[in-house]
């Protein structure tokens, strides 16, 4: 199974394959909109916004999984898009650890280590995927969307 076998479910309730976006560069984050990180969301648009020409997509996933998000997908995606201006795609809420992980969590854990192994620690957990797939960067919630450019920068020129 790879990572484009994965059917996600956008905040809307569009469901797709991640397959839509083969061969491009993808930054996947776990996001809360009352989340103290919440700051991120400006960095991360920054970065869809610098680099969505050279190829990268940025996904967001809400989760309450942490008791940090509104009600539903829709909400948090309302959110996203009225307080921080965010353009890149928003998707249905989503459970990131334990046996009712959304399998796109659970393929991005099993194909990287993390600080406490498999399991998300937190909310704005970042995943790196470079053209052909791979998960390639996994950042803590505490590493800002700035902190990583050097590297996306590098998966957006290969």
């Amino acid at each position: 199974m790879s990572i484009y076998d994965i059917e996600v479910t956008r905040a809307d309730g569009a469901k797709y394959l991640i397959n839509e976006y083969k061969g491009k560069p993808m930054l996947i984050v776990n996001t809360a909109t009352k989340c103290g990180l919440r700051n991120q969301f400006d960095g991360l648009e920054m970065l869809h916004k610098k680099y969505k020409d050279e190829g990268l997509i940025v996904l967001g996933f809400p989760s309450d999984q942490f008791g940090q998000e509104l009600r539903n997908g829709e909400e948090a995606e309302q959110s996203c898009r009225l307080s921080y201006g965010v353009t890149f795609p928003m998707h249905d809420m989503v459970k990131v650890n334990g046996k009712e992980a959304h399998p796109l969590f659970d393929y991005l854990t099993s194909n990287s280590k993390g600080f406490l192994l498999k399991s998300i620690k937190w909310n704005f957990t970042k995943f790196l995927i470079d053209r052909d797939g791979n998960v390639v960067g996994r950042y803590s919630p505490t590493d800002s969307p700035e902190s990583i450019e050097q590297d996306i920068q590098q998966v957006c020129e290969e």
